[in-house]
C-alpha cells in the first residue's frame, strides 16, 4: 500500500511514543542518541495505526511499513501532501523575528482564509514536514517558518514545502559558526529567494533594507512586492521593542496583498499577545519586565539593548539588563560580546547582570574603571544569577540571551 494512501486513511502523525496520537502513523525517526525503531511496537500498542520503520528487525507485522529512511519518507510524504492540497504557502525565514512575523502574518491572513501555520518554532527538517502534514482539506493557506544554521538547509526545506511566496525578515549575524561568517548567512538565507525565483514565486521585501533589496536585484527572475516599514505607523500592538515595527509592517503588507480587510487586520495585530518569551512586556508586583529570551544573536541583541536603553523608566527607578551569552558564534564570539557590552554600558545608570563565560571574558578584556565595574556583575550560569534576583525591585528589566542559557526559567523570581 502506498504511504500517501495510508496517510489519507490515518491523517495524523506521531514521532514520540510519549505523545501518541490515536489512529496515527508513527514515524520511527533516528537521532544522535535515540532510535525510534526500538519503540515501534510500543507506538502500536499505544494506539498508532501503523509504524513506519527503516530497520528490518522492527518490521514485525502487517501494521509496520518498512522504508529506506524514515526521515526521508516523512519529508517526501509531506511534499506529496502539499502538492495534493495545492494551496498557497508562504515561507518565513531570516535571522531575527521569524516566529513573531509568522504569528502576525498567520493571524492577519486568518481574517480571510482558513490558515494553518507552524506551531511554535517547529521550523527544521522535521518540523516543516510535520507542519505540512497537519494541513487538511479545509486549509486554504499555509504559513511555514523555516529555520537554518548552515548553508543548504533552507534549500532543503523549500524543496519540501514548495512555497509560492516568501519573506526574509532580515539578514543578521545569527549562527555565524554554522554558516561560516556573514557572507555564508546571506548565501544560506538567500536559498529561499533562489527557490522562489526558479519556480515563479514572489517575495515581500522591506524597501528600507538595503541587503534584501540588493539580494532581490541579484535575481532578475524573482517577482517582488516592496513595502515600507511605515505600514506599521498607527498600528497598535502588545509587542515590546521598536524593532517589532518591521514584523508588523510585514504582516500589514502581506495582508493587503491578499485583500484582508484593513480594520480586521488591525484588530488581529492588536489582539496578538506573545506568550513565547519573545518581546513580552510583563508587569509583576516588583518590576516591569521585557522578556525577550527565547534566543539571541548579535543582531537581535543589539536591537533589544538599543531599544531598552531608550525605554522610559516610567515609575521605576532602576534600569537593569540581564543578558546571557550568545551561542554558536564560533570565532566571532569574543568580538560580538565585547560590542554588546560596550553598547549596554552607554547608559551610566544602567546595571548589568551577565550570564556565561563569553560575557565574563568580554568584561575582563574591557578594563572597566571602578565606577563602571561596580554596576556589572557576572555569573557562570543561570543558577548563580537566580540567587540575587529576589533582591531586585522597582526596576525596568530586560532579559535577553540564547535559549541555551535558559533565562526564561528565572522570570518568576523577578
Amino acid at each position: 500500500m502506498a504511504l500517501y494512501d495510508l496517510f489519507c486513511r490515518h491523517p495524523r502523525i506521531s514521532t514520540d511514543t510519549r505523545r501518541i496520537e490515536p489512529d496515527s502513523l508513527f514515524f520511527a525517526l533516528r537521532g544522535a542518541t535515540f532510535d525510534g525503531n526500538r519503540f515501534a511496537a510500543e507506538a502500536l500498542a499505544k494506539g498508532a495505526a501503523y509504524a513506519v520503520v527503516d530497520d528490518p528487525a522492527a518490521a514485525t507485522g502487517d501494521r509496520t511499513v518498512l522504508v529506506g529512511d524514515t526521515l526521508q519518507a516523512l519529508q517526501e510524504l509531506a511534499r506529496e501532501h502539499r502538492r495534493a492540497l495545492g494551496i498557497p504557502i508562504l515561507a518565513v525565514a531570516g535571522s531575527n523575528g521569524k516566529t513573531t512575523t509568522k504569528e502576525l502574518v498567520a493571524r492577519v491572513l486568518a481574517e480571510r482564509f482558513e490558515v494553518c501555520a507552524t506551531r511554535g518554532n517547529l521550523n527544521n527538517h522535521i518540523g516543516v514536514p510535520l507542519t505540512l502534514l497537519s494541513m487538511t482539506r479545509e486549509t486554504e493557506f499555509g504559513v511555514v517558518e523555516m529555520g537554518a544554521s548552515a548553508c543548504g538547509e533552507i534549500a532543503r526545506l523549500a524543496a519540501i514545502a514548495e512555497p509560492n511566496y516568501g519573506i526574509l525578515t532580515n539578514i543578521g549575524r545569527s549562527h555565524l559558526e554554522g554558516f561560516g561568517g556573514p557572507e555564508g548567512i546571506r548565501r544560506g538565507k538567500g536559498e529561499l529567494y533562489d527557490f522562489l525565483a526558479a519556480h515563479g514565486g514572489r517575495v515581500f521585501v522591506r524597501e528600507e533594507d538595503p541587503v534584501l533589496t540588493e539580494m532581490v536585484a541579484e535575481r532578475p527572475a524573482l517577482a517582488c512586492e516592496l513595502y515600507s516599514e511605515r505600514l506599521a505607523d498607527g498600528i497598535e500592538s502588545r509587542l515590546a521593542g521598536e524593532y517589532n515595527r518591521y514584523n508588523i509592517a510585514a504582516a500589514v503588507a502581506i495582508g493587503r496583498y491578499f485583500d484582508v480587510d484593513e480594520e480586521r487586520m488591525r484588530h488581529a495585530i492588536a489582539d496578538y499577545a506573545p506568550d513565547n518569551h519573545r518581546s513580552q512586556r510583563t508587569e509583576t508586583a516588583r518590576n516591569t519586565l521585557i522578556v525577550d529570551c527565547y534566543n539571541a544573536n548579535p543582531s537581535s541583541m543589539r536591537a533589544a539593548v538599543g531599544d531598552f536603553l531608550t525605554e522610559p523608566l516610567g515609575e521605576r527607578t532602576r534600569r537593569i539588563l540581564i543578558l546571557g551569552d550568545m551561542l554558536e558564534l564560533g570565532a566571532w564570539s569574543a568580538e560580538e560580546h565585547r560590542a554588546i557590552l560596550r553598547q549596554a554600558m552607554q547608559d551610566p545608570d544602567a546595571e548589568l547582570h551577565l550570564v556565561g563565560a563569553a560575557f565574563a571574558q568580554a568584561v575582563a578584556a574591557a578594563g572597566l574603571g571602578e565606577a563602571d565595574a561596580a554596576r556589572v556583575a557576572c555569573y557562570p550560569s543561570r543558577s548563580e544569577l537566580a540567587a540575587v534576583l529576589p533582591t531586585i525591585g522597582n526596576a525596568l528589566v530586560l532579559l535577553k540571551g540564547s535559549h541555551g542559557i535558559g533565562l526564561e526559567k528565572v522570570v518568576e523570581l523577578l
